[in-house]
């Protein structure tokens, strides 16, 4: 970039800054005092992204589900899957198909590739050119099925569509402002991280990307909204986790909640926002390392910090505020302006308090509307292997 355009962006991010500023200041008295951890924004944000764009591309898409597993896998439709298994698998793969290894390099983050086979998205056989099944599973080759080139039609626009909605949602402004702030942190961050928040690993813990991984060409201009919320996010998840015994998806959606008096299970997925899948695998990660106790209490079961417990919870607040303050010296007014932008988007992540509730009504026939209703959207998307909802559904 040459000095004088350096400068127009500059100038830019600063007018853009000042009309944040001045929005806000409007309607300062109405909301609340309190000030949300940066990855919370950002993970609300991305989490309603994820579930608009997934209503609708459920709505589109020929698909099965549990409910509707015999009449729909009659035609060949997919298993239900949501938008990061477009991000780390079907937008990269061509008619021909490429090897394992070239689409986890591309991709920059691994997908459930044996789950993406079985739902009827990919096909993964051995190149027999080359060694036939004695190659490596990385020089096998990976192929869109019909239904899998079905979803990348329905996918890749669906991204621009959602994104025109915000914009109409929210203001024109807003989201330029929110898309230019994001993109000037993303310009300093990994150019190997993906975009989208990686499936968590063992311990709930998020993969970062390998040394030499992925196009480093690519510009954050032209970065879909969730692929330039994903990178930050997960920019500084990595960050926590590296000085952290637990994860950000379990202090963020689990931990926090959780007290020495006791929390009953059932209320938790509502508490948090998230599956009773994820809640479970998080409770296990918190017995397992006796930051935790699960007992039952008359007819529920009750989980309780124990005094290390207490500390974890601590330490994990006690974080966020360090990895901020970190980032502020280390960007500038750059987290500000960021921060500026994502909140009156957010507001206070409820269904009473959020805007970003306004996308989230499912299609009547769709599994969400079914489903309890959220009141409250999680604190970090908890990814899961089983399809890549950001509930962890």
């Amino acid at each position: 970039m040459t000095g004088q355009s350096g400068q127009t962006a500059d100038c830019r991010r600063q007018e853009l800054a000042a009309e944040i500023a001045q929005g806000q200041a409007a309607c300062e008295d109405a909301r609340m005092a309190q000030t949300f951890p940066l990855s919370r924004l950002l993970s609300q944000s991305l989490v309603a992204f994820t579930i608009e764009f997934d209503n609708e591309a459920e709505r589109r898409l020929p698909h099965w589900t549990t409910g509707t597993r015999r009449a729909a896998r009659e035609m060949n439709a997919t298993w239900l899957t949501s938008m990061v298994m477009y991000f780390n698998c079907l937008c990269w793969l061509p008619d021909k198909g490429l090897t394992v290894g070239e689409l986890e390099r591309l991709a920059r983050t691994p997908t459930n590739l044996d789950g993406m086979r079985r739902w009827g998205y990919v096909t993964v056989t051995p190149d027999m050119q080359s060694q036939g099944k004695k190659a490596p599973k990385r020089d096998w080759v990976v192929r869109p099925t019909a239904g899998g080139r079905a979803a990348q039609q329905i996918w890749e626009p669906l991204l621009g569509e959602i994104e025109e909605r915000w914009q109409e949602r929210f203001g024109g402004r807003a989201l330029e402002a929110l898309r230019e702030s994001l993109g000037a942190v993303v310009k300093d961050l990994d150019r190997g991280l993906p975009d989208c928040m990686p499936i968590l690993g063992y311990g709930m813990v998020c993969r970062g990307p390998k040394a030499k991984q992925g196009p480093q060409e690519t510009m954050e201009e032209g970065l879909p909204l969730p692929a330039l919320l994903a990178r930050v996010l997960l920019a500084f998840a990595l960050e926590f986790e590296r000085e952290s015994q637990l994860s950000l998806a379990i202090c963020a959606n689990v931990l926090r909640i959780m007290t020495q008096e006791g929390v009953k299970l059932r209320e938790v997925p509502a508490r948090s926002g998230i599956s009773k899948e994820g809640v479970s695998m998080a409770v296990g990660v918190l017995r397992k390392w006796k930051l935790a106790d699960l007992a039952k209490e008359g007819i529920w079961q009750v989980v309780r910090l124990t005094e290390t417990g207490v500390e974890a919870r601590g330490v994990y607040a006690a974080g966020l505020e360090q990895i901020e303050a970190r980032w502020e010296e280390r960007f500038g007014e750059r987290i500000g302006v960021l921060r500026a932008a994502l909140e009156p988007i957010v507001g206070d992540g409820t269904a009473e308090g959020s805007p970003l509730f306004q996308g989230l009504e499912p299609h009547p026939e769709g599994w969400r509307a079914k489903a309890r209703r959220p009141n409250v959207l999680p604190h970090f998307p908890m990814v899961l292997h089983r399809g890549g909802f950001p509930d962890g559904s």
